[in-house]
């Protein structure tokens, strides 16, 4: 059977037809395997995150639980937070110190031998009080010069009434009369000066006037307090100004803090300080900043605070190292006792408890500590909690002890 050209050409169209529908069917089945190739390799992170997730959201939380025998034995305080009045502080460190009129530096006013000591190092001594005895002509010398002077100025006082009384009467010349009152003037100033240095040199010019000359002459203390050193021997030539004792007086020491910089804005005369010394341990003393210097120091860059210190005891001496606090402000904190806080790690905890059936648990929480005082902690929650949530108020160390046993103790 022969075909006509018209059913040929459409028998060829067919075929195109078909060829172009078996191509558009292969490339979409091309395509929908690489889809579900695609979609196959983004499912696996997803799914790999996902059980990451799941993973970390599983992992325990740790915990300690007592029974209610442990939990009786340990005496254990429980109670919710509550806002507690702190004082604010300023740390600074320095040493004890004297003021200075309460120090002294003994020197002689003139040259001699030393002819006695009557003290020794760390003896009291009262204001006054001998403490050596000096000898030298040169002080002889002075003595004998008082003594004529005196007799001058005697002598020539006579002569000035004598000389006044004829002046007066007419018969006696003025320029005689005013010599002779020139003279005694002057002899009154070199007696005067005279007596002035007799005592400088601790000597009685009434008693010279008696003839009674005195060899040595006593070296006094200006002050009331304790012989902190003696510089010189018996028989040794000290010349004028040298320091032959050293005296100071302890019931007036005080603290000499160091301020830095950044702290002066915050540091005010008549706060309170709270400070302790090595002599001292464990001991807390108090003082109140009496002044504030107004030159920084340079090195380093810091302030001197004063301060008086209150109910002094008596075993303080000067040159004492000094750990102190300034309080500079007082505010309501959320607070803790010091019992209720322990450290693991660089990590503080504090322990929050919960009564389950007949045991208790404690779960750890973490805080960031603030200012301690009086035995109270000042601590930052880093998580919120509900307000009834309670906290153990002691055993702190034990608990995270205990927690971390093993594997970080008994977990739920």
């Amino acid at each position: 059977m022969k075909t006509t050209n018209s059913q040929l050409q459409k028998y060829n169209f067919t075929l195109k037809t078909n060829k172009d529908i078996m191509k558009l069917i292969n490339i979409s089945l091309l395509f929908i395997l690489l889809l579900f190739a695609s979609c196959g390799e983004d499912k696996k992170p997803a799914e790999t995150g996902q059980e990451t997730i799941e993973t970390n959201t599983a992992k325990p939380e740790k915990e300690v639980m007592l029974s209610q025998q442990q939990y009786n034995a340990l005496d254990i305080k429980i109670d919710t937070l509550s806002s507690r009045l702190m004082t604010g502080f300023v740390e600074a460190n320095g040493e004890l110190e004297v003021p200075p009129q309460n120090e002294a530096t003994i020197t002689p006013v003139i040259g001699g031998n030393v002819a006695n000591i009557r003290v020794i190092e760390g003896e009291r001594v009262k204001e006054g009080s001998v403490l050596a005895s000096i000898e030298h002509p040169d002080i002889i010398k002075i003595q004998t010069d008082f003594i004529n002077a005196v007799n001058q100025m005697n002598f020539q006082g006579k002569e000035f009434q004598r000389q006044q009384k004829l002046y007066e009467a007419g018969v006696g010349s003025g320029e005689t009369f005013q010599r002779a009152e020139a003279e005694f003037q002057s002899l009154k100033g070199q007696v005067s000066g005279l007596e002035a240095q007799l005592r400088q040199l601790n000597i009685k010019p009434a008693k010279i006037k008696n003839g009674n000359i005195q060899r040595q002459i006593p070296i006094l203390s200006p002050i009331e307090g304790a012989v902190q050193a003696v510089n010189i021997k018996t028989g040794q030539f000290v010349q004028a100004q040298t320091n032959m004792f050293e005296i100071i007086n302890t019931e007036h020491v005080h603290v000499d803090l160091l301020v830095f910089e950044k702290d002066v804005a915050k540091v005010e005369k008549g706060q309170a300080v709270k400070f302790s010394v090595e002599s001292l341990p464990g001991t807390e003393l108090t003082a109140k900043i009496i002044s504030i210097s107004q030159n920084f120091e340079q090195d380093p860059k810091a302030l001197h605070v004063h301060a008086e210190i209150k109910n002094r005891p008596g075993n303080l001496v000067p040159g004492m190292y000094v750990r102190g606090k300034i309080a500079v402000d007082d505010k309501r904190s959320i607070a803790l006792p010091e019992a209720a806080l322990a450290k693991d790690g660089d990590q503080f905890y504090v322990f929050s408890v919960e009564e389950e059936g007949d045991a208790w648990s404690f779960k750890p929480v973490e805080v960031i500590p603030g200012t301690l005082e009086n035995g109270w902690i000042e601590i930052k929650l880093l998580e919120n909690l509900p307000e009834d949530t309670r906290f153990a108020y002691n055993n702190a160390y034990y608990l995270i002890g205990e927690m971390n046993k093993g594997d970080g103790g008994h977990s739920h």
